[in-house]
């Protein structure tokens, strides 16, 4: 974990958002935490990391999301040398599907 963002104040945060129930409860807490495009942003990231996972070219990544190629190879870096989160989620959810 980088201790630049650990911090008594990234800790509040993550048990705020720990506290959330549901996706509607996520969409209203977000919505007010962040701006449009933070959240775009965010979402983005998650969809290119998917979309990685799943193979696919750069190329066709930047086609579906219009994320620039340096999100996307920022996204990369962080599936495969970063602390697992990414991955983490991703088996959690694989979980739930089935």
């Amino acid at each position: 974990m980088n201790k630049k963002i650990k911090t008594d104040a990234a800790d509040h945060l993550f048990d705020a958002i720990l506290s959330l129930n549901t996706k509607e409860e996520c969409y209203n807490f977000f919505e007010d935490l962040c701006t449009v495009n933070e959240l775009l942003s965010l979402s983005q990231r998650f969809e290119v990391a998917a979309m990685l996972r799943q193979r696919c070219t750069y190329l066709e990544i930047a086609e579906k999301t219009g994320a620039s190629t340096a999100t996307i190879s920022r996204v990369n870096r962080s599936l495969n040398y970063g602390t697992d989160g990414y991955e983490l989620v991703f088996d959690r959810l694989a979980k739930q599907e089935k």
